[in-house]
């Protein structure tokens, strides 16, 4: 990935000492994380003596994962978990199995999840775990022998008090079950707060599914009353149609807005009176991805993010909206469904235009925050009903984009840099009142 640049032009490395394992010319996505570090420091006060905390991450593992393959070989697979920040409590954050995962981006990751989990003040601090694989390539017996033996090798990280995984990219509740009993297992108790996003009969949650997306679609109707946006009838278009972009675009469906066009990995859909959005769903589910829908026309790949819209999730990977297309986009609204989807060239185009980012640390944070649920659930063994859990979100998410829009307003900054601002004083004022030990 090429280096990202400042404002300015220079490096994003150049003003901070980079730990040694990384390439300061290709940084990655832990660039753009510093250099939203340096846009809220200002904000901070007298905790801006502590802001190196935010941009070193306190614990970094790398395993190798060796597992036999069903035609008898051994494969080797690297695999990483990194805790950024545990100030405010053990560490959250998901599992993904990705071909081109790195070690910038889990630690990127780990680090989003610090700001997010602060930014809805739920008690965790910020983990990200993957390995560099194709799941796609793996049969099933695989996939557990390749999980089970990534959990044995980062159980001494992980624990339902120290450093808690979830599903993420290309993982699911199965893994995360496998990844519960191999724990469990490893340490003589059954343990089901060590993961969540657990299917239901083992402790996991009601509503934890739909928790991403549904969290997309409050703060999205939040914002929309916030500037005079009509849901009835305004165009959504989404890239991503998994568990976020799917369910954001089904409620946005159900509010009375109209999706018209869909991407992801099998291709690009439009259809501008509307995609049929409970028939592209059940598509989804048999083929795997949008491709081939016969409820709309093929678009081309590039011309998806000029498509006329008032709203545009991206809810797929990090780093796709860029300086190349921000200038295309003519959403008002931008909710960021997934991680770090926009890089800080694209977030000032889309400013400098008027459009409004809804960014990830508050819009995608439905996720963790019903994850949080899960795992009180499971220490108590006492467990809600759905609706309950869909009220408490809603109420969570609603009061955590206030406080959000309320701080953007009084500094008139982005919504990302006042997210940053919330979420990086609860995390410092922590670090201050704990201190240094020894």
């Amino acid at each position: 990935m090429p280096r990202t640049p400042s404002k300015s032009g220079a490096p994003a490395a150049s003003a901070h000492a980079l730990p040694s394992y990384l390439d300061p010319n290709h940084l990655g996505p832990w660039g753009i994380y510093l250099q939203q570090v340096d846009r809220v420091t200002p904000y901070l006060g007298p905790l801006a003596r502590w802001v190196e905390t935010l941009k070193r991450p306190k614990r970094a593992l790398i395993v190798d994962v060796p597992i036999e393959l069903d035609n008898g070989t051994i494969a080797h697979f690297e695999g990483y978990r990194v805790q950024h920040n545990l100030s405010r409590g053990p560490g959250k954050g998901g599992v993904r199995f990705h071909q081109d995962v790195t070690l910038s981006e889990v630690m990127a990751l780990s680090a989003w999840m610090s700001v997010k989990n602060a930014a809805v003040n739920v008690p965790y601090g910020g983990a990200k775990g993957g390995i560099r694989v194709d799941p796609k390539k793996l049969s099933k017996g695989e996939l557990e022998r390749l999980t089970r033996r990534y959990t044995s090798e980062i159980g001494l990280l992980i624990g339902p008090t120290k450093d808690i995984p979830a599903p993420d990219v290309n993982t699911n509740g199965q893994i995360m079950a496998w990844m519960m009993d191999t724990y469990s297992m490893n340490v003589g108790a059954t343990a089901t707060g060590v993961v969540t996003g657990k299917p239901v009969d083992i402790g996991g949650s009601l509503g934890r599914v739909e928790a991403t997306g549904r969290g997309v679609f409050t703060v999205g109707v939040e914002a929309a009353k916030l500037t005079g946006l009509a849901l009835d009838g305004a165009r959504v278009a989404v890239q991503g149609f998994g568990n976020v972009g799917g369910i954001a675009a089904k409620l946005f469906a159900e509010a009375g807005a109209k999706v018209v066009a869909v991407q992801d990995h099998t291709g690009t859909i439009f259809n501008s009176k509307g995609l049929d959005v409970p028939a592209l769903l059940a598509h989804v589910k048999t083929r795997g991805g949008v491709g081939g829908f016969a409820g709309a026309e093929v678009m081309k790949a590039e011309e998806f993010w000029g498509v006329d819209c008032e709203i545009l999730i991206p809810a797929a990977l990090e780093g796709q909206i860029t300086k190349d297309n921000a200038g295309k986009i003519k959403a008002k609204l931008v909710i960021e469904g997934a991680n770090g989807p926009t890089t800080t060239e694209a977030d000032d185009i889309l400013n400098d235009k008027g459009v409004l980012v809804l960014p990830d640390v508050i819009a995608n944070a439905g996720g963790v925050t019903v994850s949080y649920f899960e795992w009180v659930q499971d220490f108590s063994s006492f467990f809600w009903s759905e609706d309950e859990i869909n009220a408490r979100l809603v109420k969570i998410m609603k009061d955590a984009f206030a406080g959000v829009w309320h701080t953007a307003q009084q500094h008139q900054v982005s919504l990302r840099t006042a997210t940053f601002i919330v979420a990086c004083t609860r995390i410092l004022h922590a670090r201050d009142l704990r201190g240094l030990y020894p």
